[in-house]
């Protein structure tokens, strides 16, 4: 017989476990309560309000006793809970509230809880998130740069802490680009738990190939999160009316499992929103117009519409792509260089078909290579700050870490002799603006009108360059400020929002032969303390 895990109060009897001999796959039902066998070592309960209250894995007990493994923060009394024998090798168990319908599966003999998740509405809390609140002892090990053990308090809001050493953590500072996210967990002695992200799971999120999210935190509890959507510096609209994943939580000995998960089941289990791979379609073609030493690895083809998002990387052998199997319905297209669009288009995807759509990168903005009359360019023009002042660091630390180098060291930058590295990643309002640029122009370069490019990732708080040329000679109009999302971003670990490039026409003889100076402003109609002032992220300074 299948020992029963018990419920006492709102505390688990960790000491139950089910023995390897004892393990039988199905699922029984008691007072409200679920709990599921996978028959191959991991069993776990599911309560009448769609919590997992306890995973045990191997005898371990994973789950934490006082938070528990959910949607949100929970679905409540709201949620109407149910699980059958879907078939001989299949349980699934189905949580069902007016907005939402989540299902967890378990597969005999596979110690994985497979998930999927519809909604036709945003949650109220205006974000839509797995999270598995696992005990701290028995999963100790997470992501280094969101682990909160050992805090001194907080130096932004209540999610950016500070060690008595001078680095900080932040849950912020686990993310990963969706695109290089299959697979991200924890573990303990005998234990991993990994979030797994395979397929076209990230068809119904938000925010493109590169946008990252909250993966893990390490407080008193251990936290492994998928965010499937949410308003961390989010660049498009959620989309509602589909289902999230199949995405899974997966049980191992320790190491990491592969990404490459077979949901193919689900086909069979009568799943809302689910669409096979009979009803989808897909879309092959070249990518030309750029340098082929880019591809694949930093060439992207991104595919999106209001109901879906796809990606993938051309091949190196003949720049041609073919896109993942998509939904039917009318895509935008667009190749990226890097990070940054240089190309789009519109094509149709049809079930059961694939369509040939070659793409370009259009250079009619010199957005692939420079403008033949570049007399200077900090940077390059590719979505990111690569390259600058501590921009390797900002993904994982606030820009107050004791081990960022010093913002402030240097307000000046001289072509020809500064390094590009010693050029801030990010101007502040607050802690580096005006920053100075010294450049020498020839006669004949001082003589002419000219462009100046200044191009930007994110902007926070309205913050936009303004220009001062030679101390006043020509100072350029305060420019409108760019679309961005309306979010905390660079302090939170994230440079991506909207590639804005910001040009500026400055007249003829504004600037002399021999040594110049252009001032980089940082305006906005907001304020803010330090690094909460209005900012702008830099990808590209060019003078042409």
């Amino acid at each position: 017989m299948m020992a029963k895990v018990l419920v006492v109060a709102a505390a688990l009897a960790v000491s139950a476990f089910v023995t390897p001999a004892e393990a039988v796959f199905g699922f029984t039902t008691s007072s409200g309560s679920t709990q599921v066998d996978s028959g191959a070592g991991l069993v776990f309960k599911v309560s009448s309000t769609c919590d997992i209250n306890s995973i045990i894995y191997n005898g371990i007990q994973v789950q934490d006793a006082s938070k528990f493994t959910h949607l949100s923060s929970g679905l409540g009394s709201a949620a109407t809970v149910s699980a059958k024998q879907a078939d001989t090798n299949t349980v699934l168990v189905t949580c069902t509230t007016s907005t939402l319908t989540h299902y967890m599966a378990v597969r005999k003999n596979v110690n994985n809880i497979h998930l999927a998740t519809f909604i036709s509405a945003e949650p109220s809390v205006g974000e839509l998130r797995f999270i598995a609140r696992l005990k701290r002892s028995a999963v100790p090990n997470g992501i280094p740069a969101s682990d909160l053990a050992g805090n001194v308090g907080a130096v932004e809001g209540s999610d950016v802490y500070k060690l008595s050493n001078g680095q900080t953590r932040s849950k912020f500072y686990s993310g990963i680009n969706f695109i290089n996210d299959q697979v991200h967990g924890v573990t303990g002695s005998g234990v991993g738990v990994y979030m797994v992200i395979p397929g076209n799971a990230y068809e119904s999120s938000s925010g493109g190939p590169f946008f990252r999210d909250i993966n893990n935190q390490g407080g008193d509890q251990q936290e492994l999160y998928w965010y499937m959507n949410s308003g961390h510096t989010q660049t498009e609209a959620y989309r509602t009316n589909v289902l999230y994943g199949p995405y899974a939580l997966v049980f191992t000995t320790g190491g990491a499992p592969s990404a490459s998960l077979d949901m193919s089941f689900f086909d069979s289990l009568g799943i809302k929103g689910l669409f096979n791979l009979a009803g989808r379609g897909r879309l092959t073609g070249k990518v030309t117009g750029l340098d082929t030493s880019l591809f694949p690895s930093n060439v992207v083809v991104g595919f999106k519409n209001s109901v879906a998002q796809y990606w993938c990387n051309p091949r190196a052998l003949d720049q041609r792509y073919a896109s993942p199997y998509m939904k039917p319905g009318t895509y935008i297209v667009t190749v990226y260089k890097y990070q940054l669009e240089v190309g789009t288009g519109t094509a149709v995807v049809t079930a059961g078909g694939t369509t040939t759509f070659d793409i370009a990168a259009n250079n009619a903005a010199n957005l692939v290579t420079p403008p033949s009359s570049l007399i200077f360019q900090i940077g390059e023009l590719d979505g990111t700050p690569s390259g600058f002042l501590n921009a390797e660091k900002l993904p994982t630390m606030h820009p107050s870490d004791v081990r960022m180098s010093s913002w402030t060291a240097t307000k000046q930058f001289t072509v020809g002799s500064s390094a590009v590295n010693t050029f801030p990643a990010v101007l502040w309002k607050s802690v580096n603006s005006p920053y100075r640029i010294v450049c020498t122009l020839s006669a004949a370069q001082a003589s002419s009108a000219r462009t100046l490019r200044i191009g930007i990732t994110l902007a926070f708080a309205g913050g936009r360059p303004q220009i001062n040329v030679n101390n006043g000679k020509w100072s350029s109009s305060i420019p409108s400020p760019s679309a961005q999302p309306d979010s905390r971003g660079i302090t939170r670990g994230t440079f991506r929002g909207n590639n804005v490039q910001f040009t500026y026409a400055i007249p003829a003889n504004s600037f002399v032969a021999g040594s110049n100076t252009i001032d980089i402003n940082v305006v906005s109609g907001s304020s803010g303390d330090t690094f909460l002032s209005p900012n702008f992220v830099v990808d590209v300074i060019q003078l042409y």
